[in-house]
């Protein structure tokens, strides 16, 4: 047992910022969720190859922690891709960032982490944010498809980082992050068919591309780094970046206002969040990790 280096701490912050820049790089685009999903999949599986590890693999509840991430994080991708791409972009992040909350009630529960007494009350507060956020005109209660997609996407990012956290045990970052991806292709291809395939020769793939690059490869890596060696529920915290990023540019890039109520409850959400995830807690035993390496 010892206390975690604060670089870890900054690793999952980097990752989370990077992660609220992906409204720069899909509203323009037009695609769907699911064009969207499968070619920043297929770009984050690039390196695929050079990071197959017989070690690894030996590890099975890790490997099999692999394979629910790659079913879980197409879903994830797929709805909440689809959630930026109806806006407001406040409401799909805010919304999506139901998730931390619901890791530090599941991490008990799944990674065996001390139970967290602030989560049972952060719930509610969590709650009536959502309600002030969702009842301005500018929040979409009468139109509720993009909250219910990013509701429904923070369920699969939930199972994420769940996921990611076990993976840990016997693989690299840079490995969860690519060896995932052909899996979470695959499911969307069999779940959306065509719909998933983006259109040809089109120059908005680049951006999609490059955000695939950015906020996925480094911004995903980065946060696994830092995963390791945090507690999933402390981290969660830090994933409140994300939303503070896309919501900030929802205000300063795409013109979007929501008024003194829903500001009021895009604060609660976080402010109860942010209190739930970081209660503190004692110092935890770095992930197991082989020494022999694994990409």
């Amino acid at each position: 047992m010892r206390s975690i280096d604060v670089r870890f701490f900054f690793l999952v912050a980097m990752g989370a910022t990077l992660w609220g820049c992906w409204p720069l790089f899909l509203r323009p685009t037009g695609l769907s969720g699911p064009q969207s999903a499968l070619l920043v999949m297929a770009v984050m599986a690039l390196p695929t190859p050079f990071l197959l590890r017989r070690e690894a693999f030996r590890d099975r509840r890790a490997t099999l922690a692999l394979g629910v991430l790659g079913v879980c994080d197409a879903t994830n991708a797929a709805l909440f891709f689809a959630a930026v791409q109806r806006g407001p972009v406040t409401v799909a992040v805010l919304t999506h960032y139901l998730a931390p909350l619901l890791i530090a009630l599941a991490a008990p529960w799944v990674l065996r982490e001390r139970r967290s007494a602030r989560a049972l009350l952060g719930a509610p507060l969590t709650l009536v944010g959502l309600a002030l956020l969702l009842g301005t005109p500018q929040g979409g209660l009468a139109d509720p498809r993009t909250a219910l997609l990013g509701g429904g996407s923070a369920l699969f990012f939930m199972a994420n980082v769940l996921a990611s956290k076990e993976a840990s045990r016997a693989y690299s970052p840079l490995a969860i992050n690519s060896l995932h991806a052909p899996i979470s292709g695959v499911a969307l291809l069999l779940v959306f068919g065509r719909d998933a395939l983006p259109p040809a020769l089109d120059s908005n793939l680049l951006l999609v591309v490059a955000g695939s690059v950015l906020c996925g490869i480094v911004g995903n890596s980065l946060f696994y780094a830092g995963l390791r060696r945090v507690p999933a529920a402390s981290a969660s915290a830090l994933m409140y970046l994300e939303p503070l990023t896309g919501a900030l540019l929802g205000q300063l890039v795409f013109g979007e206002a929501l008024g003194p109520l829903g500001m009021l409850g895009g604060a609660i959400v976080l402010v109860s969040g942010v209190w739930v995830v970081s209660e503190p807690r004692a110092p935890v035993q770095e992930a197991s990790v082989p020494t022999t390496g694994t990409g």
